[in-house]
């Protein structure tokens, strides 16, 4: 395995989501429609978002978050400036006895709440979004192992099989695939579909994240949590276990290839065939009973 060195602390937080590992047989692949469905070296700021609750996470963090942050920042930082240039024993030898300013103490509270309170409300519209599942077109459940995902597909909406997704192999990467993060079966979905994602783990917590969805959840042994995503655009989107779960941890990574409709259909056909040995086909209720 290859690691490339870090030379700066740009490098350093992007490499948290393999930007600076995206190596192939060949060396760094940099996949076509780059920063689209995984971060690469060099990038900045988030993964393009390709749902809606991604698109709403990004103006959160970039259009509210971000300038509120740095407003308090730079007004702390002009508040140090002020105090020590105005306050040091040679520009001010007789200190103010002043133990108390009524004024101050109430603004130094209110405003912080009123920060909040900004905060707050678009906070709670996105996590009321995330939390409440709208009607879906297609019910999966993923099951986190060591160190791998399964995917099950329920007969009922036209699956009836499920299937192991294992990072590949180095020695296995054709190009344009990319090293961590490919696998040998993708799970596939249709655009533009509402998907109802069913999450469990088999063995300890393992943490299902997928960037470009904006979608991240933990998958926990004995529970069954839900999330759900509704992606506009095709391609592949990958993502990460975000869970410290074992010697492999770093090794399971996600994959969705998002395809039209017609190529969905023809992927189901093929899947049920080569995925046929599997048994005891999943169903939505089945699913939604052990829920």
């Amino acid at each position: 395995m290859i690691f490339r060195k870090l030379s700066s602390m740009r490098d350093i937080a992007l490499s948290s989501g393999i930007a600076a590992g995206l190596l192939t047989s060949g060396g760094v692949a940099l996949a076509e429609g780059a920063g689209e469905g995984h971060a690469v070296p060099g990038q900045m700021g988030l993964q393009r978002g390709i749902t809606e609750i991604a698109h709403e996470m990004h103006w959160f963090h970039d259009q509210l978050l971000l300038p509120i942050i740095t407003i308090i920042c730079l007004f702390v930082l002009g508040l140090l400036v002020w105090v020590v240039l105005k306050f040091n024993e040679k520009a001010n030898p007789t200190p103010s006895r002043t133990t108390h300013n009524s004024l101050l103490e109430v603004a130094w509270t209110v405003v912080p709440v009123l920060i909040l309170v900004v905060i707050a409300i678009p906070s709670f519209r996105l996590l009321t979004k995330q939390l409440v599942l709208p009607p879906a077109d297609i019910t999966m459940k993923v099951t986190g192992k060591q160190w791998y995902w399964t995917y099950e597909y329920p007969q009922d909406q036209g699956g009836g099989f499920s299937f192991d997704s294992l990072l590949k192999p180095e020695a296995d990467l054709k190009p344009g695939d990319i090293w961590l993060l490919s696998v040998d079966n993708e799970a596939v979905i249709p655009v533009g579909k509402t998907v109802r994602l069913q999450v469990t783990a088999a063995d300890v917590i393992h943490s299902f994240v997928v960037q470009s969805f904006g979608a991240r959840i933990d998958a926990v042994p004995g529970r069954l949590n839900e999330t759900w995503f509704k992606p506009e655009k095709e391609g592949v989107y990958y993502g990460q276990c975000s869970k410290l779960c074992g010697k492999d941890h770093a090794f399971m990574p996600i994959a969705f290839r998002v395809v039209s409709e017609q190529d969905y259909a023809a992927w189901l056909a093929d899947a049920k065939k080569k995925f046929a040995s599997d048994p005891a086909p999943v169903t939505v209720a089945a699913a939604e009973g052990a829920h």
